[in-house]
């Protein structure tokens, strides 16, 4: 499984740390991506990371605010909010995947994690 970690609430302008940790199986095979669910929206992946050369990608509109990183001894992937946003706010979810980087609106990936709330409001 994925135990994800982190989250909170935060002022707009703050910053979040949020970690994604594999229990029972070693990470370092895996792509891993970070979904968002808003309220009233669909689930969308805005952030992945390569397993072999830890190549990441992003939506633009996290682009410069939100980092993805993997620690493979700790069998974690890391996801660092900065500069918060309201429009930010709601569910974060981490999923892992052996063939696809997970991304967007698909959803049909090996593991998911149980979700991570953040708000961000003043």
């Amino acid at each position: 499984q994925l135990v994800q970690s982190g989250g909170g609430s935060v002022q707009p302008g703050g910053s979040l740390r949020l970690s994604c940790t594999a229990s029972g199986f070693s990470l370092d095979h895996y792509k891993v991506g970070w979904f968002l669910q808003a309220p009233g929206t669909e689930r969308r992946g805005f952030a992945c990371i390569e397993n072999k050369d830890s190549t990441t990608y992003y939506e633009d509109h996290v682009k410069g605010r939100f980092t993805i990183s993997r620690d493979n001894a700790k069998n974690t992937v890391y996801l660092e909010l900065n500069s918060l946003k309201p429009e930010d706010s709601g569910l974060y979810f981490c999923a892992a995947d052996h063939v696809y980087c997970p991304w967007g609106l698909s959803h049909n990936y090996s593991w998911w994690g149980r979700g991570t709330q953040v708000n961000v409001s003043s």
